[in-house]
């Protein structure tokens, strides 16, 4: 039998916590909660539920932080769940039974059902998103500021049925802020990368997401919520773009030093 660490980075997560644990719990030989600077109830609860050990450090950005955690499991076999997502019964299962044997693979990717405003989105947000989350000790994540993920080559990663549970915000205001602070890192991974924009990408780009969320994909079944998040996910498209073309048409001192910061966080990474 395989032993398994469950990492769980957060920071201000006294309203997913609890639930987050309880869910992998009698998976976990060990609980790992990576705190970055909670100010709410979050580790008091951990401490409370008792049997996880807590690791804190300042928060750069995901993969960086990650990065850091997962040398500090104990265990040669890595779970990571984020405190807003919950382990189904059906991915637990499926968990066991690899690590009961000798896994065939380095890492196992799962799916994830997105809650939003107190509901299932069956169809306003991708169905096809995948993420390595069990994984060697061994494995590290890419330097991507945004949904960065393990890198393996396909070849190593199976794909497994089980899925997350998301509880994709704790409000509105909370959910907004997140998607510009994300529009902000993706933007910069573009710039880096070379990529720019103009101003048919910024009209239409956000146009296009819309529609390909709220139409193609029906979004428009999941009543108020689906056509909310189909608007906040061209909101988003929209501040990506305009972020990046700001980053390459306007002088600004802070965006010279955020890319100079950024380029020593990768060179470090």
């Amino acid at each position: 039998m395989n032993r398994l660490t469950v990492i769980i980075p957060c920071k201000d997560e006294e309203v997913h916590i609890r639930a987050c644990i309880e869910s992998i719990r009698d998976l976990a030989d060990e609980v790992l909660v990576a705190d970055s600077g909670s100010t709410d109830r979050t580790l008091q609860i951990v401490r409370e539920m008792g049997d996880c050990r807590i690791i804190e450090r300042e928060y750069i950005n995901s993969a960086n932080f990650k990065n850091w955690a997962i040398p500090q499991a104990s265990h040669p076999w890595v779970l990571l769940i984020d405190a807003d997502e919950r382990a189904t019964e059906e991915l637990r299962e499926e968990v066991r039974e690899i690590l009961a044997g000798e896994p065939e693979f380095d890492g196992y990717s799962m799916r994830f059902q997105p809650f939003f405003m107190g509901r299932p989105l069956m169809h306003s947000c991708s169905k096809s998103t995948r993420a390595t989350r069990l994984f060697r000790r061994e494995c590290r994540y890419d330097t991507s500021h945004v949904h960065a993920n393990i890198d393996l080559p396909a070849e190593k990663v199976k794909r497994l049925e089980g899925k997350f549970d998301h509880h994709t915000s704790k409000s509105l205001t909370h959910f907004l802020a997140k998607q510009n602070r994300y529009a902000t890192w993706k933007a910069e991974d573009m710039y880096l990368a070379g990529r720019r924009t103009g101003y048919l990408g910024v009209l239409f780009r956000p146009i296009t997401r819309f529609l390909q969320f709220y139409v193609l994909r029906v979004g428009f079944l999941d009543g108020v919520p689906g056509l909310v998040m189909c608007l906040i996910v061209a909101y988003y498209t929209f501040m990506k773009y305009a972020k990046l073309w700001e980053m390459a048409n306007v002088d600004t001192p802070e965006g010279q030093d955020e890319a100079a910061s950024q380029e020593e966080i990768r060179a470090a990474a």
